[in-house]
């Protein structure tokens, strides 16, 4: 049996220990707001935070996530700048990949409230989009700096 604490509630599953988080996360707990892209780490759409790290749960497996806090694209609040930016900015086409986004984002805004270009490109590089929406992504990254810092919060 596998603890995990995720989204601030406790869990057992009873899975393999090699079992990607990624599975576990969304066919065992049915949190499907994370997503399977390439299952090889290349794409970030499985992008979670582990300890407040963006990490990829397609490739950390399960055994690797215990004793550790997870926080999935359901657990970031619903009143965090990036979330509010991304619509604000109308980020979103398909959709696919922008849990991921959002989650890299919140991770890079955690670290570094007041990023400049350079790092949000080599940070957002992580997670690709198909669709191309990388001028909204930064438009939405610079919109969350802004929102921060008007209410005085960290991410």
């Amino acid at each position: 049996m596998i603890s995990l604490n995720i989204n601030g509630k406790g869990y057992e599953v009873e899975v393999p220990p090699d079992t990607p988080l990624l599975w576990v996360i969304r066919e065992h707990l049915r949190l499907t707001g994370t997503k399977f892209g390439c299952g090889v780490g290349e794409c970030g759409a499985c992008t979670v935070h582990i300890n407040g790290q963006a990490e990829k749960s397609c490739l950390l497996p399960v055994r690797e996530a215990q004793g550790k806090t997870i926080t999935t694209i359901e657990g970031l609040p619903e009143d965090h700048a990036v979330k509010r930016a991304w619509l604000q900015e109308q980020v979103i086409q398909c959709g696919y990949c922008q849990p991921g986004q959002m989650m890299q984002a919140a991770a890079l805004l955690r670290e570094d409230p007041a990023p400049g270009d350079e790092k949000i490109r080599q940070a957002m590089d992580e997670v690709l989009c198909r669709c191309g929406t990388y001028p909204r992504i930064k438009a939405a990254l610079q919109t969350s700096i802004r929102l921060m810092k008007k209410e005085g919060r960290r991410s």
